[in-house]
């Protein structure tokens, strides 16, 4: 085949923006054949954006078991994403799911599982990856011509949402409806990025704030403090309540330090590493000097649309993801430790307890102020918004 048939399930904010992509003509290889939402009012709205060849389902099974796409885009509420990709794998459909990969690690290591026994592409919408500053800045820390990392600090609180974001769906902000804050919905990209980029802490502590600044009962400030393998450390810092906001992801390493910040990334670079300056140098205040260059702006980032045509490259042709889905339980184990500490009161060891996460998620769910739709979301198989 020259094209992919692609469905799209989920026509909120997300499912729509990839609909006006693809109807643009941004992703050539991409054929849209199919949409679908449980709420008519969001199919009925695409009447004379959306072609009328492209068939309308009011849920995702119906769109799966259609026979009309060879693949199908995930975008609807967290809980939903397994659910609808291990439908979707099992259906023999290529598979692209928004970002979290879910709410909670055990049920995404199910997803990955079908995964991993299908033949299928599944992939995950981590954009930020085609960002030209961020690909340098993993190239230059993982190629190791830097030396050891030695601390990591990502200061990411750009993310501003007012009271009337949260008002705008009941399943916002609930841990029925979204199963998380900050860390689920704004910040997966970068706890995504941050251990791409710097590698999986072996252990976490956080102290998550639940409604500390708007009226919602999951977490919009977080401050969090990782220690890896080798005795290096980092913090990471997010919320969604601070104006303005910084965004700083600052990595230092033996042989000098990465800031990546304001579209840019800047390296200062020393002559030789630290550890062999401390053991030659002998003037006591002794240091090295350094001269800070770019070595990378933003650029060109291909974003959403980079992607979605790596996707369709990769069904068509074997060409390489930007990430491969079952890399996203990475970032979300990152999210559920920062959650866990909080609740626990401590140190979490990766890799997590997931029993004991579920359970204490569980706890939440029964008392969110969004009931679930069935008891199918406590259960772990999702909920009915698509």
């Amino acid at each position: 085949m020259s094209t992919v048939k692609l469905g799209v399930v989920g026509l909120g904010n997300m499912g729509t923006t990839h609909i006006g992509n693809l109807l643009a003509g941004k992703c050539p290889e991409l054929e849209l054949t199919a949409v679908a939402d449980c709420d008519p009012a969001r199919v009925t709205a695409l009447d004379g954006t959306v072609p009328a060849d492209v068939r309308r389902f009011d849920s995702a099974g119906a769109l799966i078991g259609s026979g009309v796409a060879d693949a199908v885009l995930i975008a609807v509420p967290h809980y939903d994403h397994p659910r609808y990709a291990i439908e979707a794998l099992r259906a023999g459909l290529h598979v692209m799911i928004e970002k979290p990969a879910g709410v909670y690690t055990k049920q995404v290591r199910e997803m990955n599982a079908v995964a991993a026994a299908s033949d299928r592409t599944f992939a995950l919408m981590f954009n930020q990856r085609t960002n030209p500053v961020y690909i340098a800045m993993h190239e230059l820390v993982q190629g190791g011509t830097l030396g050891r990392v030695r601390r990591t600090n990502w200061v990411i609180t750009n993310w501003y949402r007012p009271q009337a974001y949260y008002d705008s769906g009941g399943w916002r902000a609930t841990w029925a409806g979204e199963g998380g804050g900050v860390l689920l919905n704004q910040s997966p990209h970068n706890l995504d990025l941050w251990q791409w980029i710097g590698g999986m802490p072996v252990r976490v502590w956080a102290h998550c704030r639940f409604g500390a600044w708007h009226d919602i009962e999951v977490e919009d400030d977080v401050t969090a403090v990782v220690e890896y393998a080798d005795g290096a450390t980092g913090v990471f810092v997010t919320s969604t309540s601070d104006v303005p906001g910084t965004n700083r992801f600052e990595v230092t390493l033996d042989k000098g330090k990465l800031v990546a910040e304001g579209g840019k990334l800047t390296l200062w670079e020393t002559p030789v590493t630290e550890p062999e300056f401390s053991r030659t140098n002998t003037v006591p205040f002794g240091t090295m000097e350094t001269t800070p260059r770019v070595v990378a702006e933003e650029g060109q980032s291909s974003q959403h649309v980079g992607v979605l045509n790596a996707f369709a490259g990769h069904i068509l042709r074997g060409e390489p993801l930007i990430a491969g889905a079952e890399e996203g339980i990475k970032s979300l184990e990152l999210a559920n430790a920062m959650l866990a500490s909080t609740w626990l009161g401590g140190w979490v060891d990766l890799p997590i307890d997931e029993d004991r996460y579920y359970a204490e998620l569980a706890k939440r769910v029964a008392t969110s102020r969004r009931k679930p739709d069935t008891p199918a979301v406590v259960a772990g198989l999702g909920g009915t918004w698509a």
